[in-house]
């Protein structure tokens, strides 16, 4: 296992910054890539150029942005407005709002579908649901009833299904993409944090990974089954992170399985650090891990501000910063 140290300049650990706003990578081309940050303490979306770490667009008008996706052709940019209950639609190219469809309830994350005639929306006030957006009517096209707030969403790996997660009500809701109807649901005894899934050979959904609050890990279940096969702990060095923040109760909140399939990139915010797992065997294989400091060299516009595990971060601040700030392997 190969432990990596990137010593940043900065006052906040960047395992938490790494959970404040949710930020999402749009790829454009080989060699090119759109950043999108929502800014939810205002009412902009700033846009950022993966290659230069410069501002190159901001969405405005959009209060409490929360969830952002977009269309397969990249055309169109998704997201969810919680302070007017509204899916906003945008013109990618020109940052304008094409529509804003009314929903159910307030909305948290959202997810497209494969083909991208859907969007899967949760709903995140009592009762709670699952909000169906059509994408050639721009219309609410259905919402489907749960028992408990929603918060994120996704479309796995196959795209037969859209699995929800509800904190408060401590579940996951699998829903079949073709009928809209509920497939199955899972309980859990935390609330339901983020997920990410890997695939089998022949491309079906295998396992769908699951953070939980007050768990420093992630629990695996198999899509096949239905049913929770494992629960992975962290490792307990470092730590002394998160207490100050108060993110005790979400030790470990950000996950992905990289491009390749791999490997399961998983944060932790009691350790500061991101550990890597190999799949499909679920071994630790690598960690980074971010040393807290002071801020002062790296410039306001590279700070991260992100809400989800994006798997490059890493990468970029070890070619961006790891020569100056002392990267060691």
């Amino acid at each position: 296992m190969r432990l990596t140290t990137v010593r940043m300049h900065c006052s906040v650990s960047i395992s938490l910054l790494l959970l404040l706003v949710f930020l999402v990578a749009l790829p454009l081309s080989a060699s090119t890539a759109r950043i999108y940050v929502t800014n939810s303490a205002g009412n902009t979306i700033d846009v950022v150029d993966s290659a230069t770490n410069k501002v190159v667009q901001t969405i405005k008008g959009i209060e409490v942005p929360h969830g952002v996706n977009f269309s397969p052709d990249g055309k169109r940019v998704y997201i969810s407005n919680e302070a007017e209950a509204v899916l906003d639609v945008v013109n990618r190219e020109t940052g304008e709002i094409i529509k804003a469809v009314p929903l159910s309830g307030k909305p948290n994350n959202i997810a497209v579908t494969k083909d991208g005639r859907r969007i899967f929306i949760c709903i995140a006030e009592k009762p709670g649901a699952l909000d169906i957006v059509d994408t050639v009517s721009l219309q609410k096209a259905k919402s489907i009833p749960m028992k408990a707030p929603l918060h994120n969403v996704y479309v796995t790996p196959d795209g037969r299904f859209a699995v929800a997660g509800s904190v408060r009500g401590k579940f996951a809701v699998v829903v079949d993409v073709e009928t809209e109807e509920v497939a199955w649901e899972l309980a859990f005894d935390q609330g339901v944090r983020p997920m990410a899934f890997d695939a089998n050979p022949d491309g079906s959904t295998r396992n769908m990974f699951v953070q939980l609050s007050n768990v420093h890990g992630f629990a695996v279940v198999d899509f096949a089954t239905h049913k929770e096969i494992a629960r992975i702990k962290h490792p307990d060095e470092p730590n002394g992170f998160g207490a100050i923040e108060g993110r005790l109760g979400t030790p470990s909140h950000g996950i992905g399985v990289a491009p390749d399939g791999k490997t399961l990139w998983v944060n932790s915010v009691l350790a500061n650090s991101v550990f890597v797992y190999s799949l499909p065997d679920i071994k630790l294989v690598d960690t980074w891990n971010f040393l807290r400091s002071t801020c002062r060299d790296i410039p306001p516009s590279d700070r991260l501000r992100t809400g989800s595990l994006l798997l490059p971060t890493a990468r970029r601040l070890r070619s961006r910063y790891g020569a100056q700030n002392g990267l060691r392997n």
